[in-house]
């Protein structure tokens, strides 16, 4: 199912900074009516307001705080794409002392965080004739890497979780899209120690805009990405997405 962006309603987690922000802008350039900055501070996105002004509407969401998406979908319940961006990396290999408190916390938000969210706006975008929800997941969702492993294996939830997404939001006539991004140059990815090799987070958002329109679950926007997904298409076209729509 293809999905366009103008002239839509959206919400974004995470949106007042890095690819959250890139994906705002982006979207609202692109011909966005609206977008609901869904951060846990409000006030932070005051410099998305500065620029657009009643295009950006701030709303109170913390993924470890489910009462605080419940009050979202009242708040934004107009809704037709949800993008859930938002999520917290700490580097851990699987033999430190800290890595089962770190993959907890990355699995509180990361996972968690995002069941809490297609449960809450599910209904919601059902009501407004189906719409969209995507997920911002990773390359780290399909291979680990050892320095931020409990990350990758957060992530890997995630994705599956996304392609069990697809099949039940897709009764209800939502499409569902799961986005696996390299490094980008955020502060997520100078935690990883990927600023060198990090490209711009407009890719992301662009890759977004062109995936909605083609009626794609997969989007690789970048470099390292569309590497990754050039290995992986065969497997995916075959038993990710065959299953779905099998």
């Amino acid at each position: 199912m293809s999905c366009d962006i103008r002239d839509k309603i959206i919400l974004i987690t995470g949106a007042n900074r890095g690819i959250g922000r890139a994906l705002a802008e982006t979207f609202i350039e692109r011909g966005a009516a609206k977008v609901y900055a869904a951060v846990r501070n409000p006030d932070s996105t005051a410099p998305l307001t500065k620029v657009y002004g009643d295009k950006i509407v701030a709303v109170r969401v913390d993924l470890e705080d489910p009462a605080s998406i419940t009050a979202a979908t009242l708040q934004a319940a107009d809704v037709q794409i949800v993008v859930n961006n938002a999520g917290v990396l700490k580097c851990a290999s699987p033999l430190d002392d800290h890595a089962i408190e770190t993959l907890q916390y990355e699995m509180n938000v990361n996972v968690y965080g995002l069941i809490r969210m297609a449960q809450a706006f599910a209904p919601v975008l059902a009501a407004n004739g189906g719409g969209a929800f995507v997920q911002l997941n990773s390359v780290a969702s399909m291979k680990s890497f050892a320095d931020f492993s409990t990350y990758c294996a957060s992530k890997a939830a995630a994705y599956s979780i996304t392609q069990a997404l697809r099949e039940v939001l897709g009764s209800q006539g939502t499409t569902v899209l799961s986005v696996h991004p390299g490094p980008i140059a955020t502060d997520m990815a100078d935690a990883a120690g990927l600023t060198e090799i990090a490209e711009p987070p407009t890719l992301v958002a662009e890759s977004i805009v062109a995936a909605l329109r083609d009626g794609d679950f997969h989007a690789f926007p970048d470099t390292v990405a569309r590497q990754l997904g050039a290995a992986y298409k065969e497997f995916a076209e075959n038993v990710i997405e065959a299953a779905a729509e099998g």
